[in-house]
C-alpha cells in the first residue's frame, strides 16, 4: 500500500500526515465510484501525458497536494489509491519506501523538514516540487524493471526523470530550491537563548538573542519563535522570526533581579511516522512527525538604576551657599561608608567613608552612581571659617535621606555663623575673635558726621585768631 503526507496549517502544532495516493487520471483510478468522487485535488500541476502502468495509457498525472478533511495532503508513494476527503487517521509505525525498506536518515530528515517548511504552501510550483521530491525519495526505481509499464499500480516505480521533465519551468526551479534548502537546513535543529553579558538595569530594555542552527551548525532563517518571559516584560511582539544568520533579537525589560526568557519553536523531527486508517478499506497513511517543539531558555541578572545625591552647604540665616566644606558620605549609622551602584563601599585612601567638598557659589557637590535604594548621610568633617562656634565635633552637622533608583536625593546641611561682640567691657582686654569670611566697613553716616565736626572746629580756630590780632 502507499503512504501520504498530511500537513496542517502553521497556526498550531501542525499534524503532518503522509498518506497514500495515486497520481493518475481520476477516471483510471482503481477505486469504487464513491471513493473516486470524494478525491479532491489541492494545489499543484497536472502534467501530461500520465505515466503508464498496467499497460494503460493515462491522460495526465496530478503532481501536488490533495485536500483531506480540510487539510493539505501530500503523497509519498506513487500510483496507489488516492486519499478520500473524509478519511481519519491514527498513529502507526516508521515510514518506509514503497518497497518496504527503511528510509535513509538523511532522506527522512529531508521529508520532515520540507513538510514543516512548505507543507502549507499556497504556491502551485512549490506544491508540485514538494510532491515530486516526496515521490522521488519514496518510490524511485530500484532497477529499470520497476518502470515496466506492464507492472500494476502497486509495483510501478515513479519515473523521476520523466516526471521532472514534465513539470513547468517554475516547478523545476522550485524542485532544485527545495532540495537545496532541505540539504542545508534539515534537522536536528538546535535553539539557544543568549542574555546580555552585563547586568541589566531594572526598567530599562536590553537586547537578548535567539539563535536557531541546523544539523551543520549553520543558522536557519525564517523560523518563527514564540517568546515568554519571567521577571521581565517584552515589547509589542511576542513572536520573532530569525534572520538570514538564524538569529533574532528581542528587547527585554527586566522587572526583577533575575529576568528570564523562554523561546519555543517548531523544528523538523528526525523521521516521519506512519498512521493506520480508521476504516479498514482505505489506504495506510503516515504522520511525518514533521515537527517537534524545541524549547530554549536563559536567565540574566538585573539591578535597580543607580541614584544620585546632591548636597548643599548653606548659611542657616540667609541660605547662602558655603564652598570648600568637607563632608563624609556615609550609611545611616554615620560611620560606615555608603555604597556605589556596584555594591562597593565608597571609601577614601584612609579607608574611611569618602569625603566630598562643596564648591561654587551655591556651595553644592553631587555624587552619582550610588546603589539604590539605600539610606545615606552626609556628615560635616570640619567647620568653614566663621562657623566654628556652633560646631560640635561630637555631634557635627549632618543630613540623611534615601537614594531611590533613577532619582536625585537633595540634602542640605546648614551652619550657624559665629557671633561677633559689639561692646567691649572697660578694663578688660578684647576677647579673641575667630577668623571669618565677613567684611568689616565704616558706616557712611558716621563718615558724614565726622566731616561736619571738622568744619565746626576749623571755624572756631579762625575766630579766635582774628580776636587775638585785633587786641594787639
Amino acid at each position: 500500500m502507499g503512504v501520504h503526507v498530511v500537513r496542517t496549517a502553521r497556526t498550531g502544532m501542525a499534524l503532518r500526515l503522509l498518506i497514500t495516493c495515486m497520481l493518475a487520471a481520476l477516471s483510471l483510478v482503481v477505486v469504487t465510484p464513491s471513493a473516486s468522487a470524494a478525491v479532491q485535488e489541492g494545489i499543484g500541476h497536472r502534467t501530461t501525458p500520465g505515466q503508464s502502468w498496467g499497460d494503460r495509457e493515462r491522460a495526465y498525472d496530478w503532481v501536488g497536494s490533495y485536500l483531506v478533511g480540510g487539510r493539505q495532503v501530500f503523497c509519498v508513494s506513487f500510483a496507489l489509491k488516492a486519499p478520500d476527503t473524509g478519511e481519519e487517521y491514527r498513529p502507526g509505525d516508521d515510514l518506509l519506501t514503497k518497497w518496504g525498506t527503511p528510509l535513509p536518515a538523511d532522506v527522512a530528515a529531508n521529508i520532515s523538514y520540507l513538510l514543516l517548511r512548505y507543507g502549507d504552501t499556497t504556491n502551485p510550483d512549490e506544491a508540485a516540487a514538494l510532491a515530486h521530491l516526496l515521490h522521488s525519495w519514496t518510490a524511485a526505481p530500484r532497477t529499470p524493471a520497476d518502470l515496466d509499464p506492464a507492472k500494476p499500480f502497486d509495483q510501478i516505480a515513479y519515473d523521476v526523470d520523466l516526471q521532472y521533465r514534465k513539470l513547468p519551468a517554475g516547478a523545476r526551479q522550485a524542485v532544485e530550491r527545495l532540495r537545496a534548502d532541505a540539504e542545508a537546513n534539515r534537522g536536528p535543529w538546535t535553539a539557544t537563548v543568549t542574555a546580555p553579558e552585563e547586568e541589566q538595569t531594572i526598567g530599562e530594555p536590553g537586547e537578548w538573542t535567539v539563535t536557531v542552527t541546523n544539523a551543520a551548525g549553520q543558522g536557519v532563517p525564517d523560523v518563527p519563535v514564540t517568546i515568554t518571559t519571567a521577571d521581565a516584560e517584552l515589547g509589542a511582539e511576542t513572536t520573532v522570526t530569525t534572520g538570514e544568520d538564524g538569529r533574532a533579537t528581542i528587547a527585554v525589560t527586566p522587572t526583577g533581579e533575575t529576568p528570564g526568557v523562554t523561546a519555543r519553536l517548531s523544528a523538523p523531527a528526525d523521521r516521519p511516522y506512519v498512521q493506520d486508517p480508521v476504516t479498514a478499506d482505505t489506504q495506510r497513511v503516515v504522520s511525518t512527525g514533521g515537527e517537534q517543539e524545541l524549547v530554549a531558555e536563559a536567565t540574566g541578572t538585573a539591578g535597580n538604576a543607580p541614584g544620585v545625591v546632591r548636597v548643599a552647604k548653606v548659611d542657616a540665616a540667609d541660605g547662602a551657599g558655603i564652598a570648600g566644606v568637607p563632608l563624609r558620605l556615609t550609611g545611616p549609622d554615620k560611620s560606615s561608608p555608603a555604597l556605589a551602584a556596584d555594591d562597593e563601599p565608597l571609601v577614601g585612601a584612609d579607608g574611611k567613608p569618602a569625603v566630598v567638598i562643596t564648591e561654587g557659589e551655591d556651595g553644592t557637590v553631587t555624587v552619582e552612581n550610588l546603589r539604590a535604594p539605600q539610606e545615606v548621610c552626609v556628615v560635616e568633617v570640619s567647620p568653614p571659617n566663621g562657623y566654628a562656634e556652633a560646631f560640635d565635633p561630637r555631634n557635627p552637622p549632618s543630613a540623611c535621606g534615601t537614594v531611590r533608583p533613577g532619582e536625585t536625593l537633595v540634602l542640605t546641611v546648614a551652619n550657624v555663623a559665629d557671633q561677633v561682640p559689639r561692646v567691649i567691657p572697660a578694663g578688660r582686654p578684647p576677647a579673641p575673635v575667630a577668623q571669618s569670611a565677613t567684611t568689616t566697613s565704616t558706616p557712611v553716616g558716621a563718615l558724614a558726621g565726622f566731616g561736619v565736626l571738622a568744619l565746626i572746629v576749623s571755624a572756631l580756630v579762625g575766630l579766635a585768631a582774628r580776636r587775638h590780632v585785633s587786641e594787639r
